[in-house]
């Protein structure tokens, strides 16, 4: 059985006491593949660190966060291009827009997400989208391009609607995560009436730990927790939901 976890900042300094610990964690629950997905130029460094201590297992992307949409986005943008141009990565990520917290760069959100899908084409690369009370922008943007670049849909916890919107665009497949086991969270009512081949599992650690860790520092061991509750939604075994969902997330990276 193989799991992977598409979507880990575990680069990130919540782990600084123990990464080399989280990580075997990992392969001890037959968790083998890590994606971590940038932020922002100061991520950059301990994020290119890990993925060389362990090359086997962790794998990077590049792009620029939304909530690092500031002021200086254009100077952000330029750093993560010029990675981008040095050598590969896994994926353009994590981009998006996010209106949870500050509406306030909208519109340079919008431009950095447009212009970070043109890098995913230019590139071949798929792309990880960021997406927090934000569905409709996002999906706009999306909708007008005439090829866009296949990618996940991170944390997805939406609605049937938009999961149907989702998955019509074509080569995009659902994040899904810790949300999936929240009591009232209502993911696994959607995830219910979905086909299994739509879904990639992440744990976004250290953030939305899922039951019964919640509150606490997610990792990327537990995503095998949320591979549990999917089983249990789904009515297949454990190894079934390891199967598939790694078939979807190497259809998407490609490795």
């Amino acid at each position: 059985m193989i799991l992977i976890d598409t979507h880990t900042h575990l680069y990130s300094e919540e782990f600084d006491g123990d990464r080399k610990e989280a990580v075997e964690r990992c392969l001890a629950n037959h968790i083998s593949k890590l994606y971590l997905p940038n932020v922002d130029s100061e991520s950059i460094p301990g994020m290119l660190e890990l993925e060389q201590q362990f090359p086997e297992n962790c794998f990077a992307m590049m792009g620029l966060h939304p909530c690092s949409v500031k002021e200086n986005y254009k100077e952000e943008l330029a750093i993560a291009k010029s990675w981008l141009d040095k050598r590969k990565f896994a994926a353009v990520g994590e981009i998006g827009i996010d209106l949870y917290w500050d509406k306030t760069f909208l519109k340079e959100q919008q431009e950095a997400l447009v212009t970070q899908i043109n890098w995913a084409l230019e590139f071949n690369l798929p792309i990880v989208i960021h997406c927090r009370e934000a569905f409709d922008e996002i999906y706009e943007a999306l909708s007008s391009f005439k090829k866009l670049p296949a990618g996940i849909f991170h944390c997805f916890s939406g609605n049937k609607e938009q999961a149907d919107k989702v998955i019509a665009l074509g080569g995009f497949k659902l994040g899904i995560g810790g949300v999936l086991t929240f009591k009232n969270s209502g993911l696994d009512k959607v995830v219910e009436q979905l086909d299994m081949k739509h879904f990639v599992l992440e744990t976004d650690s250290p953030y939305l730990a899922p039951i019964p860790h919640r509150g606490k520092r997610n990792e990327s061991s537990y995503v095998k927790l949320v591979a549990e509750k999917l089983s249990l939604i789904k009515n297949i075994s454990l190894e079934e939901v390891a199967e598939i969902t790694t078939k979807n997330a190497i259809e998407i990276f490609g490795n």
